[in-house]
């Protein structure tokens, strides 16, 4: 039987990337924390905190971090029925999402449930390919990825799709692109991406255009508004968004590259399959605000499949 204060330390350590703001969170001395984390170790028999910077959670550690996720969930929802008029205590809701998503659409959707429960969001952003792998690990309890395949013990919920265009602005057009897109001129024209994980570009470029990475050169951005900000002064064109580029397309501020051109971008819900009220509000929650911000799926029968990082 896990000591329930043990691995309370162990996901606070995690998530506070470190043991003194641990210790605080949680209203008891660094030594405390160590020494629980210690007992935990020696129960197990197993290390499970890298103490590198990042803190990072072993194997074993990652199967006793979503152990104590699942259940803090559990132990919410039943607490809520039990005594909804004096539980005061706050759950934690870890997510993975994509930073566009974070961007756009995920706030409006989550909003009535944190208006109703008292929650704290801990949101882990990475690239929609690469979000199942904070749900695998234990890190969340849900992600939003482009995959459709479930993990063991998840349920995968259809979201929409949502369509992303390569945009420039018109000085970066006519700088670069004068006669339009070419694979000539696209060796000479500057790309944002998002992060070494963000693979739209490259499909974008290999499918349309049979451009390889190293073909072109890159700018790394690892920020949304930033991303679209360096796009719209003219510094290079990136994929982007139909649901954030409206006013910048009617306003002349962006251009389509190469109109007709696109990559349909499918998101899934992934969340932990068990019978907690609140991830099921979640869950309806997304699903929801998706039918309203993205495509829906049988408007895009080809859709763009998951890559591995690079």
């Amino acid at each position: 039987m896990f000591d329930y204060r043990q691995l309370q330390a162990l996901a606070t350590v995690v998530e506070e990337q470190n043991f003194e703001r641990a210790a605080q969170r949680l209203h008891v001395t660094q030594s405390a924390i160590s020494q629980r984390i210690k007992q935990l170790e020696e129960l197990v028999g197993q290390t499970l905190l890298i103490r590198t910077h990042p803190i990072q959670a072993t194997d074993a550690g990652q199967v006793l971090l979503k152990h104590y996720r699942q259940i803090a969930m559990l132990q919410s929802a039943v607490m809520s029925e039990l005594n909804p008029v004096l539980e005061t205590g706050q759950i934690r809701l870890s997510i993975g999402l994509n930073a566009d998503t974070l961007a756009t659409w995920f706030l409006p959707a989550i909003e009535p449930l944190l208006n109703a429960h008292s929650v704290l969001l801990d949101i882990k952003v990475d690239d929609q390919d690469q979000t199942q792998q904070l749900l695998r690990s234990g890190e969340v309890m849900g992600c939003i990825s482009s995959s459709d395949k479930p993990l063991q013990g998840c349920h995968c919920i259809p979201l929409g799709v949502s369509v992303y265009r390569l945009l420039a602005s018109p000085q970066f057009m006519k700088k670069y692109l004068p006669e339009g897109a070419n694979q000539a001129a696209l060796r000479c024209a500057p790309v944002v991406e998002f992060n070494h994980k963000d693979a739209l570009q490259i499909r974008y470029l290999e499918q349309f255009f049979d451009l390889r990475p190293g073909d072109y050169a890159c700018h790394r951005i690892p920020s949304a508004e930033t991303f679209i900000d360096l796009i719209v002064r003219g510094f290079g064109m990136g994929m982007i968004p139909d649901q954030m580029t409206t006013e910048l397309l009617s306003s002349g501020q962006l251009v389509d590259v190469s109109p007709g051109d696109y990559l349909a971008v499918p998101l899934y819900w992934h969340v932990w399959n068990l019978k907690a009220p609140l991830a099921e509000e979640l869950t309806h929650a997304l699903a929801e605000q998706g039918k309203k911000d993205l495509a829906p799926f049988s408007n895009y029968p080809i859709l763009a499949t998951p890559k591995l990082t690079r």
